[in-house]
């Protein structure tokens, strides 16, 4: 095919040509996809800058009979894409290529949070995606659409489906120890959005400060930020929040891990519990439990939550980002009764509730019982990881220490003096390829001496690693240093 002429100039230019080509293809399309695949082709030409702006176009007869197709599917083309802004004409003068075109080719991006495989990354928090019951859940899902009621695809709601809040109901209740009341229970896109829902009703009810554990996840911060809400840091003592700064911060609403403290490791004593809910009333306050890895204790059976001692003044939240996956963005959130129906209005107002469908597959995966058996696995899995951890750092760093509970996904490891500074210790593991965090990055506004600081202190995840691929990662540190 020859691109034609005209009077604006000839359209023998290699850009020129090389749109013209694009339209080959659209023109064998089907005869029912024809049109639509010729107009498909002449945007994509413009969008990409392959038909420049000022171009003028062959005549509509001259193109239907280079392309050899009608003459009326060439003009109702460029019909069409005049109508649109792609191009522009003028009785008598021609098509030409409009210049309100500036968009470019799309290029879709992945910001997801990749580690190199040549490099060993113990990052916290992280389970391990192999472990995903793919058959189970493919199971529970043809089951789900086969019984599916049709209405049961319309806008749901906004606490979840009742099928769904039972059976939550019936699992945090029997596993943690919670009073969970399927009508306080809201389904929700992990605790992310658990924390931003009751942020933004906080805020709405006058409260413009709230207690975060130090250290603890910065992600809290970033959350209640989000909603106007300033975060208080408050430390934190061998039995968990202090109380004297926390009655001292003046604060009425306080973030904790009561089982297994973030990222310190240790859980809250008995007593301590007890006095954080004696404070709460005190103030006519509220605790929000972030229950990220209740169910993951390899020494003992599971701590209950704080939930269960006292409904009224502890909102609890958990997902399944660490038993199942976090790409899920499933979870849920147990509200006291005086903030039940805030929290349901802002979630209504938010996204108008979770998908449906994928509610209705995890009420399925948790009543046959997938769900306890996917716990036992992690369990199993993450309990085996966490001693391969401990071996390799008594093989390759003789009087380093262990601290808090033997829980979750990650451990606090303490590093004799002589492996110090902290500062070099990180740069030269991180050179060999191996990839770290201190617990000071977890610390509100640690100063500069902690990089200088002679003992090392690292917060290491493991759930993610094989036994092999953990102790080749320890090896590696200790050759590094």
């Amino acid at each position: 095919m020859k691109p034609s002429t005209g009077p604006g100039g000839p359209l023998g230019s290699a850009a020129a040509s090389a749109a013209w080509e694009l339209l080959l293809p659209a023109a064998s399309a089907p005869a029912r996809a024809r049109g639509r695949a010729l107009q498909e082709a002449l945007r994509d030409a413009v969008r990409s800058g392959r038909l420049t702006p000022g171009t003028r176009l062959p005549s509509s007869r001259d193109l239907a009979a280079d392309l050899k197709v009608s003459r009326g599917l060439v003009t109702e083309a460029y019909e069409q894409l005049t109508a649109e802004g792609y191009l522009r004409s003028g009785r008598g003068a021609g098509t030409w290529v409009g210049d309100a075109v500036r968009a470019a080719r799309p290029r879709a991006r992945d910001l997801a949070p990749r580690s190199p495989a040549d490099r060993v990354d113990f990052v916290p928090g992280t389970p391990d995606l192999s472990l995903f019951p793919r058959s189970a859940w493919a199971a529970a899902q043809r089951g789900v659409l086969t019984e599916l009621p049709h209405d049961s695809l319309g806008y749901p709601d906004p606490r979840g489906l009742p099928r769904l809040r039972t059976a939550l109901a019936g699992l945090l209740t029997r596993r943690r120890g919670v009073v969970a009341d399927p009508e306080r229970l809201v389904v929700v896109s992990g605790v992310a959005q658990a924390t931003a829902l009751l942020a933004s009703v906080l805020h709405a009810r006058g409260v413009r400060t709230a207690g975060v554990e130090d250290p603890g996840s910065p992600q809290h911060d970033d959350l209640y930020a989000s909603a106007g809400v300033d975060t208080v840091p408050l430390p934190l003592d061998d039995e968990g929040l202090a109380l004297g700064p926390l009655h001292d911060s003046g604060v009425r609403a306080v973030v904790t891990t009561p089982a297994h403290q973030f990222p310190t490791g240790i859980a809250y004593s008995a007593r301590r519990r007890g006095e954080l809910l004696d404070w709460a009333r005190s103030v006519d306050g509220l605790v929000l439990e972030d229950d990220y890895d209740g169910d993951f204790r390899y020494d003992r059976a599971p701590v209950g939550a704080l939930q269960g001692l006292d409904p009224e003044r502890v909102a609890y939240t958990g997902s399944v980002s660490k038993s199942l996956a976090p790409g899920l963005r499933l979870g849920w959130l147990l509200v006291p009764e005086w903030l039940a129906n805030d929290v349901v209005e802002r979630k209504r107002t938010t996204d108008l509730g979770h998908p449906a469908l994928d509610q209705a597959l995890f009420a399925r995966f948790v009543e046959r019982g997938d769900y306890d058996r996917q716990l036992r696995a992690c369990q199993r899995a993450y309990r085996e990881r966490r001693d391969a951890l401990v071996a390799a750092l008594e093989e390759y760093f003789p009087g380093s220490r262990v601290s808090g509970i033997a829980a979750g996904l990650h451990a606090i490891a303490t590093l004799p003096e002589r492996y110090g500074p902290e500062g070099r210790f990180l740069a030269r593991v991180t050179e060999a390829g191996v990839a770290v965090r201190s617990l000071a990055e977890y610390t509100h506004g640690a100063d500069g001496d902690a990089a200088a600081a002679k003992e090392v202190r690292l917060v290491l995840g493991y759930a993610h690693l094989t036994p092999s691929r953990i102790r080749a990662g320890v090896e590696m540190m200790g050759r590094a240093v």
